[in-house]
């Protein structure tokens, strides 16, 4: 028999694997049912992959409703397009049931047509209307993620009627949060917002209009991009916010899991977008082929691999300065280098300023400005070190002022393309992180070549002595 921890759920779902597929094999159903509901529905989701496909089907059939609803959730969406084709009608049509508004949206934009028309045929009319209402929205806004099913409250209530009213609905239907309620008038207008614990804390005959609070700081209107979510509940620690239309009536919820999925989903392309890795979704590699992976990078991999060709351009077109003066290429790997880093540097804070709202096209100039100072003290510090390495090399005077001059400059170049391209991307709304260390340091490359050799050339008849 499978032992769990002293917390009460199993360690590892993959350690459990060979004798869970060892109770399907036997048809042991009573003592495998038993197993898979006491692992956590996170755990076994991520597991599910072990398995076969007639094993996963096995298991989801042997799932609590709420334990299975769990798993589904946070299934992959080749294995929930698997589970709704060889799933009967019945247990179908409950799965859907209980599913929040929200995740079956999201779970009907990504199947597949032929899945897509067998689950939609399992749904109830009324929401069928409202997962429409989700589907209207683009990809990317506030008003595609919203929970259209919430408690709302009257203003005239009492605490006593408007706990009594929360508990009557919430018997019958699994609302997106518990937590905080909205206030709306007769035409469904916002008014404002009240916290169960308000609610319970407060006399029992006080009206919600005495006791809601202002939203108007936290309210989202519908098509406010995800990005933008993120932040204010990041801001304000939210657990829940209310989505509004222009005319400020109440549409749905967003609650904060669904903000940490796109948490998620920004830091996972955030972090593919610096190292040059294509397309938003996450990459897993028990999922993976060398062909996907292949596809994934292939294509940063050769456009900068053309930037870089011109540093070999530089190189020829100065053939003659480097071949009087071969000194001169003992500096080049660190004067690009010192470049490239003081760009990487510059653009992760602007690119973290931007996503944060710490930057913004209102202070843009006060940012500028205070980078630029920095440029110039930074290009002053690693060009006093540049002049006294270059001294070592021969002691020749003219070759150090060449170095620390070149260092000074690039480092100054270095910065300003780390401020200017997430800049410019972020106006022209493309994600500030496409403009990441490897293609600034490319771009540094070159440019920092043509600098140092240009300066050389000036100080070309002193340096042939050395």
């Amino acid at each position: 028999m499978l032992k769990n921890n002293k917390n009460g759920s199993f360690s590892s779902v993959t350690l459990l694997v060979p004798e869970i597929k060892q109770l399907i094999k036997e048809k042991k159903f009573f003592e495998l049912k038993d197993v898979i509901n006491e692992i956590h529905p996170i755990d076994l989701a991520e597991g599910f992959h072990n398995f076969d496909k007639e094993e996963q089907l096995i298991i989801f059939r042997l799932l609590k409703s709420n334990r299975a609803i769990a798993v589904f959730e946070d299934l992959e969406p080749e294995e929930q397009s698997w589970i709704i084709e060889n799933l009967d009608k019945n247990p179908l049509e409950k799965l859907v049931e209980d599913m929040p508004a929200d995740e079956r949206g999201k779970l009907v934009r990504k199947l597949p047509d032929r899945v897509r028309k067998k689950l939609l045929s399992c749904i109830k009319h009324e929401d069928l209307r409202v997962i429409q209402q989700t589907l209207n929205y683009k990809e990317g806004v506030a008003g595609a993620i919203m929970n259209t099913y919430f408690i709302s409250l009257s203003p005239n209530m009492t605490s006593r009627q408007a706990i009594e009213y929360i508990q009557a609905l919430s018997k019958f239907r699994r609302y997106a949060s518990l937590h905080a309620f909205y206030v709306i008038d007769e035409n469904r207008k916002l008014l404002g917002g009240v916290t169960l614990r308000k609610l319970i804390a407060a006399p029992s005959d006080i009206k919600v209009k005495e006791i809601m609070s202002s939203v108007s700081f936290i309210k989202v209107n519908h098509l406010t991009s995800v990005e933008d979510v993120a932040k204010l509940f990041m801001k304000y620690d939210l657990i829940v916010s209310p989505v509004v239309d222009d005319n400020d009536v109440l549409l749905g919820v967003i609650t904060v899991d669904d903000v940490v999925d796109i948490i998620n989903e920004i830091n996972a392309r955030q972090i593919y977008e610096i190292g040059k890795i294509a397309g938003k979704e996450e990459i897993k590699y028990q999922n993976a082929t060398s062909w996907y992976l292949f596809k994934r990078r292939i294509g940063w991999l050769v456009i900068l691999l053309f930037i870089n060709f011109l540093s070999g351009s530089v190189l020829q077109t100065f053939e003659k300065a480097i071949a009087t003066v071969i000194a001169l290429t003992f500096f080049v790997p660190m004067l690009i280098d010192t470049g490239g880093n003081a760009g990487s540097q510059t653009a992760t804070l602007i690119i973290r300023g931007l996503s944060t709202g710490d930057v913004s096209f209102r202070n843009i100039l006060s940012v500028v400005k205070l980078e630029l100072i920095t440029a110039i003290l930074l290009g002053v510090g690693v060009g006093t070190v540049g002049f006294i390495r270059g001294l070592s090399v021969g002691g020749n005077i003219m070759l150090a002022i060449v170095v620390s001059s070149s260092l000074f400059f690039i480092v100054l170049l270095g910065v300003v393309t780390g401020i200017v391209l997430p800049i410019i991307s972020k106006k022209l709304k493309i994600d500030p992180a496409i403009v990441s260390a490897p293609l600034i340091t490319s771009i540094v490359d070159v440019c920092g070549l043509i600098i140092y050799f240009n300066i050389a050339k000036l100080f070309l008849p002193q340096l042939k002595n050395i």
